[in-house]
C-alpha cells in the first residue's frame, strides 16, 4: 500500500494524494490499514484513520512504553530510503493498544507510512 501511495503522490501531486489518503473507505484505507504522511519535522500531512491528527506536530508523541515513535521514525528516514519501525498504537478497528509494524518510504520532504497490527496480520 505504501508503494502504491508513493506512486500516487508522484502521479497526482500531494494535494490530490493527501485528500485521497484521508478518505475513509477510499483506495488507501482497508479495515485497520491506512496511510500516514509526515513532514520531516513531525507534522502529520495526511492520516487515513484520524483526520484530527492532520497538521499536528507529533514529534514528541510517545507510545504506552514511552517510545517517541514519530521522532524515531524521522531519524530512521534521515538514514534510510525505506524501513520498518515497530511501536504500539491504538487499533482503529477494536480500539485496543496493539504492537504495530510500520513500513515507511522517504520522499524528498516527507515520509509515507503504512502499518500492520501484529495481532491481526492480514
Amino acid at each position: 500500500m505504501v508503494k502504491k501511495a508513493v506512486k500516487f503522490i508522484w502521479q497526482q501531486g500531494t494535494e490530490k494524494a493527501y485528500k485521497e489518503f484521508n478518505t475513509k473507505g477510499g483506495q488507501f484505507t482497508d479495515r485497520d490499514l491506512y496511510i500516514v504522511v509526515y513532514g520531516m519535522n513531525g507534522v502529520v500531512l495526511a492520516h487515513g484513520a484520524n483526520n484530527k491528527m492532520i497538521n499536528k506536530n507529533l514529534i514528541e508523541l510517545t507510545d504506552v512504553d514511552g517510545k517517541t515513535f514519530v521522532k524515531e521514525r524521522i531519524e530512521l528516514a534521515q538514514r534510510n530510503d525505506s524501513f520498518w519501525h515497530e511501536y504500539k498504537f491504538i487499533n482503529p478497528e477494536n480500539k485496543k493498544i496493539e504492537p504495530k509494524a510500520m513500513y515507511c518510504e522517504r520522499l524528498p520532504e516527507t515520509i509515507v507510512c503504512g502499518g500492520v497490527y501484529l495481532q491481526t496480520v492480514h
